[in-house]
């Protein structure tokens, strides 16, 4: 039993430590909950005809009764389905189009760069 208590006696200082550090953890996660790094601000009234052609075509095919096998295939073989077509087809990301793109651990690394001004 002494050398439990004797032990315990040595990592109290330690304990400090772990509280203190989690603590500051807390503090700056909650301080700082998420950046956003090199990320898109969309403008909230871009793209909005589109949508707005895209909901008109919807309506349309509500009203119709359903479309047939080659028609279905016709449409769908235009873009990325037969109501959407290819709107937005460019935007999307794809391995052929995401060969420059940064991986999240590159994306920290910057991060941690800029904050220890490597």
């Amino acid at each position: 039993m002494k050398m439990i208590a004797s032990v315990l006696s040595i990592f109290r200082p330690v304990r400090f430590l772990i509280v203190g550090f989690t603590c500051a953890l807390v503090l700056f996660s909650n301080a700082f909950p998420a950046f956003a790094i090199d990320s898109y601000q969309s403008d909230p009234t871009e793209a909005t005809t589109q949508l707005l052609d895209i909901q008109a075509k919807t309506d349309e095919a509500a009203k119709e009764p359903p479309l047939g096998l080659r028609k279905t295939q016709k449409e769908t073989n235009e873009g990325l389905n037969e109501v959407q077509g290819a709107a937005d087809i460019d935007k999307q990301k794809r391995p052929e189009n995401s060969q420059g793109a940064t991986s999240v651990e590159e994306n920290i690394k910057n991060v941690l760069e800029k904050v220890t001004g490597k």
